[in-house]
């Protein structure tokens, strides 16, 4: 069972480091076993989302409805022949994350097969609680390894942070968005009349929720801090960069952060971090 536990956290791993170079970045500061309970949550939530946004020549509903059968069997049986289902099954085991947790983001993942348009900000919020803060506070539980008190001061600013990266995805990907999955997801969008107006409206918003979860990042403990640290100034810049660019333009190219620019932005966030300068 040893080897096959790490033969499934290694996989979590290849499907972090496949998907998202940036986040693999941030999480390889972390120690060991934290690393790799983090790239469980990664590799079992990218599945996921895989299956409603890319997977369109199968059963999609089938497929994600097998997935989370799976997910509890797994927790039921105490072994996946999934090795991702296997790897987050036991960080979920390890760190007493709450299966309600889970249930939000299942919940969230059926959403998108069959919702394109959300009319309120409560429609959103409530998506944006199962795709994004449910991940952040399953990171958290990690971070705190057992530190109720702990967990729940930081439990606002983790959600802050979850539903401030998703909204930055949101923005990023309009395009994709639109034009593969036929989907909107802020109320105050539409298609034909995005202006700069709305755009530095959803982006004060983003930056009210950046600046509540940033006093979180602050009180994590040990290289945590440092592994979210990344993971923000690496969205904050492509926040920056989605600031600068005229609306009509996002809604033409998906806007990046260049490589160059991450490295130099984990360099700044090393060196802030080793200096205790991180404010």
């Amino acid at each position: 069972m040893d080897l096959y536990a790490e033969v499934s956290f290694a996989t979590s791993k290849i499907i972090t480091q496949k998907y998202s170079t940036s986040f693999s970045v941030a999480v390889s500061v972390l120690p060991p076993e934290m690393r790799r309970a983090i790239y469980s949550i990664y590799g079992f939530v990218r599945l996921a989302d895989e299956i409603v946004d890319t997977f369109h020549s199968i059963n999609q509903e089938l497929i994600l409805t097998n997935f989370e059968k799976d997910f509890y069997e797994t927790l039921t049986n105490g072994i996946s022949m999934n090795p991702v289902l296997h790897s987050f099954a036991m960080t979920v085991h390890t760190y007493s994350i709450p299966t309600h947790l889970v249930d939000s983001f299942f919940k969230s993942m059926k959403t998108d097969l069959n919702k394109q348009i959300y009319k309120s900000h409560s429609e959103l919020n409530e998506y944006i609680y199962g795709s994004a803060d449910v991940v952040g506070l399953m990171c958290l539980m990690v971070f705190v390894n057992g530190d109720n008190q702990l967990f729940t001061e930081l439990q606002k600013p983790a959600m802050k942070l979850g539903s401030a990266f998703q909204k930055v995805n949101f923005l990023r990907d309009l395009k994709s968005d639109i034009e593969e999955l036929d989907r909107t997801y802020f109320p105050q969008f539409e298609v034909n009349s995005f202006s700069d107006g709305v755009k530095s409206d959803l982006i004060k918003e983003i930056e009210i929720e950046f600046k509540e979860a940033k006093k979180g990042i602050l009180c994590l403990p040990g290289k945590s801090k440092l592994a979210v640290y990344i993971a923000y100034v690496y969205y904050s810049e492509l926040l920056r960069n989605l600031k600068a660019t005229p609306a009509e333009q996002i809604m033409e190219k998906r806007i990046r952060v260049s490589s160059s620019t991450k490295l130099m932005l984990l360099c700044k966030a090393y060196v802030e971090y080793q200096l205790n300068m991180i404010k």
